[in-house]
């Protein structure tokens, strides 16, 4: 057989080979989520097929359940997008988690608490930090509102999918935007001190349709960035700031079960006597009892000289 014709015998199988190569390598190749890849490393003695999973269709999952969340009471112009809804309490908030993102990426210094504080309601807690420091996103969830509120300054609020919203106040610039998915851990901007705010700090409020909760019944703010309960029962007690004391952490007593719950609200009543130099004030501070709880359970005004040896009924809501 001459030169030519092996030749040409020989391009016919080269060109086969080719189109066999290719029908084996596009084969089954037709699910856009997976492909797979072939290790040649020891080709042809063997083949090791490493499947990639495409994740987008778990984010999109993902992202779909967050923004199922913008349905209902979806304002982001107002601080409030709850106002006129009547809340029957106790509710159960849930939580996927055991722990939480610190807003704030070094120690937690709390410098005010949930509770009365100069003759008005304090609805949140303070953390304390520097202009310019980094606030992130306790949890995923989407941005309700990115703007500036009276008050509170320059305001982002993150809605989570259990119904709670995390309000972050006095900031001094935005990274985020209203309708933005964010994950926890992200950036939503820096802290600062605009609005009405004496020194540079966070002001963290914790809501649950408009109605702010004592962040410290569900969440501690020690290093250990714990949630007090996957399933956690908060009564109207929690979200009365005039019930709190804004320099101290109320006692707290996690309630389980809606039974907890319910029996928690019976007052416990304590007789204290009045001793030499004590006040209204003082009293109400020494034993976490409001001035206006400490006058209505004994009939008396705030103006009401006390005096020494008189007996006053305690009652505790906690």
């Amino acid at each position: 057989m001459s030169f030519l014709k092996y030749r040409s015998i020989y391009m016919k199988f080269l060109v086969s080979l080719s189109f066999l190569t290719l029908s084996i390598f596009s084969f089954g190749q037709v699910n856009p989520n997976t492909i797979e890849l072939i290790d040649y490393s020891d080709f042809p003695f063997a083949k090791t097929n490493i499947n990639i999973e495409n994740s987008s269709s778990d984010s999109n999952h993902v992202n779909a359940n967050l923004l199922s969340i913008t349905k209902k009471y979806w304002d982001t112009t107002t601080y409030n997008s709850y106002k006129n809804v009547k809340i029957d309490f106790p509710v159960e908030i849930k939580f996927n988690d055991s722990t939480y993102t610190p807003p704030i990426n070094f120690k937690k210094v709390v410098t005010s608490r949930y509770g009365w504080r100069r003759g008005r309601p304090h609805r949140g807690i303070d953390i304390d930090l520097v202009t310019g420091d980094s606030v992130v996103a306790m949890f995923d969830g989407v941005v309700r509102f990115a703007n500036y509120s009276r008050g509170h300054g320059k305001t982002v609020i993150v809605r989570h999918q259990n119904g709670l919203e995390t309000v972050y106040a006095h900031l001094s610039k935005y990274a985020v935007k209203t309708n933005d998915i964010v994950k926890r851990g992200q950036l939503l901007g820096h802290g600062g001190a605009s609005g009405n705010a004496r020194g540079s700090h966070l002001h963290l409020v914790v809501n649950y349709k408009g109605v702010s909760i004592n962040p410290e019944y569900l969440f501690d703010f020690s290093e250990k960035n714990k949630i007090r309960a996957k399933n956690i029962w908060v009564t109207k007690n929690w979200v009365q700031p005039g019930l709190h004391n804004s320099k101290r952490q109320t006692k707290l007593t996690i309630l389980n079960t809606k039974e907890e719950a319910i029996a928690s609200l019976e007052k416990q009543k304590k007789v204290y006597i009045v001793k030499r130099g004590d006040t209204l004030s003082g009293i109400s501070s020494r034993n976490n009892v409001s001035i206006a709880s400490i006058c209505k359970s004994n009939y008396i005004r705030k103006t009401t000289p006390i005096k020494i040896g008189q007996k006053l009924i305690l009652e505790y809501v906690f």
